[in-house]
């Protein structure tokens, strides 16, 4: 064992020792001249560097110059235009043509009042307002004499808690005058009291028999969800306690699905919007279907909402005050 230990020591040692006599060899170079092959091996060694620095100099300078002569070419600012005009061709198409592009769909047949109507819906109806102007409803009556009639027609009535829609009490009484099915709705605003909103429309709206049941009309986003969606359940309570009939819930396809998903609100019949598609692929049960907001009718000038019933005339009767 002592041998062997020796013997690593010594191994040890001059393992050591050959690194540090390199350094010193080296060391001891340093202050004296170099030899001819030292001399030529550095000038090469140099020599080289320069020549790489200078190829590197010429293509910095290569490519500079072919920098502004393509700067100055015009072609830059023809590269930069076209894609200036892409970018706005695909946010205008965007926009403002793909979700209207099912307006200049061919109908097969089923063209009615300048849009492509929905198929297999034998009952339709519209939606007005004041910025519907002055309606002549003799001649929306008179549609029942076409191939697509206009059976039911719903009316702005109210809005907050405070706000009357200025043509609310001619369109109702003319409608009724007329004999078409009519109906009313309130335009909820979610940062009002539910009960006041409801007490407000009640005031101003006097269902009769035969008339359809009040709506709820919500579209605005709310700033709680959960808040929103107690005050709707006080606001849709109220209605159906003093009507006697349970309200119906007008929305927008996306605005059911992301804020209406609590079950208590499946209970209600369901007016939903969802504009320029050829089906409803809406997944739960639904009474009406607003399907664009383009409709052309005879006795209103401007452009209206047109509207199916999901049923025949016979159960659509089934729904209205008793």
């Amino acid at each position: 064992m002592a041998n062997n230990k020796s013997t690593v020591r010594t191994t040890t040692i001059r393992m050591t020792e050959k690194p540090k006599a390199k350094a010193n060899a080296k060391a001891s170079r340093r202050g004296k001249p170099m030899t001819d092959r030292e001399k030529r091996k550095a000038a090469k060694a140099k020599a080289k560097v320069r020549e790489a620095a200078a190829r590197k100099a010429k293509r910095r300078k290569a490519r500079a110059r072919m920098w502004v002569r393509f700067r100055n070419s015009g072609i830059m600012h023809w590269i930069f235009t076209a894609i200036g005009a892409v970018a706005i061709l695909a946010f205008f198409y965007y926009f403002f043509i793909r979700p209207y592009s099912y307006r200049w769909k061919p109908c097969y047949g089923y063209k009615g009042y300048g849009v492509c109507l929905p198929v297999n819906y034998k009952v339709h109806g519209i939606d007005v307002s004041h910025h519907q102007g002055c309606i002549n409803w003799e001649a929306v009556k008179a549609t029942e004499k076409q191939k697509y009639p206009i059976r039911f027609a719903f009316m702005k009535a109210t809005e907050g808690g405070d706000y009357k829609d200025r043509r609310f009490a001619e369109n109702f009484r003319q409608a009724r005058e007329v004999g078409l099915i009519r109906g009313a709705y309130h335009f909820y605003n979610p940062n009002s009291d539910p009960i006041r909103q409801a007490d407000f429309f009640i005031s101003q709206v006097k269902l009769e028999r035969g008339d359809l049941p009040p709506v709820l009309d919500i579209e605005r986003k709310p700033r709680n969800k959960a808040q929103l969606q107690a005050d709707l359940i006080k606001f849709l309570h109220r209605l159906e306690q003093h009507y006697g009939v349970k309200p119906i819930i007008y929305t927008s396809y996306k605005y059911k699905s992301r804020y209406l998903d609590a079950p208590e609100f499946s209970a209600y019949p369901l007016w939903i919007a969802h504009y320029y598609v050829e089906t409803l692929s809406y997944e739960g049960s639904w009474q009406f279907w607003q399907h664009t907001d383009y409709g052309t009718v005879p006795g209103i000038e401007d452009n209206v909402d047109l509207n199916v019933f999901n049923g025949t005339l016979d159960e659509l009767q089934r729904y209205l005050v008793k």
